[in-house]
């Protein structure tokens, strides 16, 4: 079964859901609400025990060309700050934070967004054909989307100095030798790619992948607080003095927590 949310399609088989882009005249360019299609794709996947690894794609042979430049030029200066990139973040930091494996099919060009969408993710399979940039300073705009926080962390600083600031576009093959993706595979192949990864992403633990997802993003401040709270969390709710504090807190009584013997 497919969903398609605003040219967002989610399809899950076997434990493994497919996010595609779907906007194949605009190169599968972002608008608003694109956008706000992915947060809401990104919390459905979230809440689903059904689906244990993500591939994130484009339809064809296109990734994603960035945010469409029609749909944000017409923005002014307030809404632009406050709806058009904290928007954006909300998405993508939704994506990047998914308990769940995220592997990139990069299938197409990825410039600006296009790219900023890829670092979200855990790993990046790119096609030979593709180009990979942030050509945003080239129309006087930044890169908005965590071109300069996330892809910072993930691709290091002089890599992002040369895309951002000097106007690099490099090959794939270009992109793997300085870490901005994992593996090259030939045109028209990166989906199968993806699958078979996710296949074998699939024989490791869940419960460990998850939880070892978790700490690599905390470490690289991801989401430190979060992942902090989360943990301590489970701990405190396995704790026997929960089921005793809400029976206590239901029957009106003050709670008697065991004491722990040493």
């Amino acid at each position: 079964m497919t969903i398609n949310l605003h040219d967002i399609e989610l399809s899950v088989q076997d434990g493994i859901g497919l996010i595609r882009l779907n906007r194949l005249a605009k190169r599968n360019a972002l608008d608003a609400e694109m956008v706000q299609a992915l947060s809401q794709t990104c919390y459905d996947i979230e809440h689903r025990d059904d689906i244990h690894i993500v591939i994130l794609t484009g339809t064809d042979n296109a990734f994603c060309a960035g945010g469409d430049i029609h749909a944000w030029s017409e923005e002014g200066a307030t809404s632009f700050a406050r709806h058009w990139v904290r928007d954006g973040h909300d998405a993508f930091d939704k994506l990047a934070r998914l308990r769940q494996p995220v592997i990139a099919v990069i299938n197409g060009h990825a410039l600006g967004g296009g790219l900023e969408l890829a670092a979200c993710a855990d790993y990046r399979i790119a096609e030979t054909q593709v180009k990979i940039g942030q050509p945003e300073t080239g129309i006087g705009i930044i890169a908005g989307w965590s071109g300069t926080q996330r892809a910072v962390r993930r691709f290091g600083a002089q890599t992002v100095r040369r895309m951002a600031l000097f106007g690099e576009m490099f090959t794939a093959e270009t992109a793997m030798h300085l870490g901005i993706v994992d593996k090259v595979v030939e045109t028209g192949t990166g989906l199968d790619a993806g699958y078979a990864l996710a296949q074998q992403l699939l024989q490791r633990g869940q419960v460990a992948s998850e939880l070892t997802k978790m700490l690599i993003n905390a470490a690289d401040g991801e989401e430190t607080e979060r992942v902090l709270e989360s943990f301590a969390g489970y701990i405190a709710a396995a704790s026997p003095e929960l089921e005793e504090g809400v029976k206590a807190f239901k029957e009106k009584r003050r709670p008697g927590f065991p004491l722990k013997k040493t």
